[in-house]
């Protein structure tokens, strides 16, 4: 476990992260931890997102991009400006993941607004029925489980779209037979929260198994074929995740998965663990290793090079689950 000092420090911070750390460090019971979780709603960052919703139910005018932008930018984001993160997915992703009730999205009528004024920058399709990008049906999948959408056709789209090697890729639409880190890791969360809510069918449920597979066969980060590392972005720990794939994302996922299995973790994680460890630096923190480029409404961790109280969250909490149910 994370030293007094350590978790003191983590401790000093928002609402939306501290109730994680009185969960999950220091042992508290629930109703000390849920209080903490209530601020979100009313202080800090969770408060400063929810006033900037629309009245229409949307943020920023769009579903997956601002309203406008890709009149102005057809061709997508500059690689140098990126994707703006304030569009209304994001913003549900960022109040899901920060533990906001979903009573109170319900309160303001969001899914209806959103079924009703929000539809697909792809398409002109309804937002609740989701797309044909996975990773964006990832994101719907699980905010509307957390909402109480209806998306279990999103659901059994997953299923239908696995490819034959056990993910899923993003670019299954241009003709990609092969799965993507990226993505698988992005669907399994998709499905685990849509089970999580549901129970999920026994469809679902068997494409997540075979996903979680597929990610463990190649002990989260090496390529089947030469055993090398999929990429540079592995052991890159950036918060927010985003869409982006790495060891300490992807161990984040199977502990909440695990959990809710009742299983212990899988010994095929153990490399990827070690890689997690040795980002750890000796006074317990983990290192912001940068920052997606793209217009956020407000920052929410600290830059490039610096202690990240986000990522040293998930590094402590991770590894204490996989030293001591291992």
């Amino acid at each position: 476990m994370a030293g007094e000092a350590l978790v003191a420090w983590l401790h000093d911070a928002d609402p939306a992260l501290r109730w994680q750390v009185e969960r999950d460090l220091l042992g508290e019971p629930p109703e000390v931890w849920r209080a903490t979780r209530a601020r979100v709603a009313t202080e800090g960052f969770g408060a400063r997102l929810l006033a900037l919703q629309g009245p229409d139910g949307q943020w920023a005018g769009g579903a997956f991009f601002p309203a406008g932008f890709l009149a102005d930018h057809p061709d997508g984001p500059d690689a140098a400006e990126g994707q703006p993160w304030t569009a209304t997915t994001w913003s549900l992703n960022s109040l899901r993941e920060w533990g906001l009730d979903p009573a109170v999205l319900r309160e303001r009528r969001t899914v209806e607004l959103l079924a009703m004024n929000c539809r697909w920058e792809y398409d002109d399709l309804p937002y609740w029925d989701g797309e044909v990008d996975c990773c964006i049906n990832a994101w719907t999948l699980a905010n509307g489980a957390w909402l109480g959408a209806d998306v279990g056709g999103i659901a059994e789209w997953f299923v239908e779209h696995r490819l034959p090697d056990g993910g899923w890729n993003c670019e299954w639409v241009a003709g990609s037979k092969r799965s993507s880190f990226h993505s698988t890791l992005n669907a399994l969360k998709g499905l685990l929260a849509h089970e999580v809510a549901t129970g999920g069918t026994d469809a679902t449920r068997a494409a997540r198994r075979g996903g979680q597979e597929y990610l463990l066969r190649r002990g989260l980060f090496r390529r089947l074929s030469t055993g090398e590392p999929v990429g540079p972005w592995v052991d890159r720990f950036v918060h927010p995740f985003r869409w982006t794939y790495s060891v300490l994302n992807a161990a984040e996922y199977f502990r909440e998965a695990w959990r809710h299995d009742g299983l212990p973790p899988d010994p095929r994680m153990a490399e990827a663990m070690g890689l997690v460890r040795d980002a750890r630096r000796p006074d317990g923190t983990w290192l912001q290793a940068g920052r997606h480029p793209g217009q956020v409404w407000f920052e929410v961790d600290v830059p490039a090079g610096e202690p990240s109280k986000w990522l040293t969250l998930s590094g402590t909490r991770v590894l204490s689950w996989w030293e001591t149910t291992g």
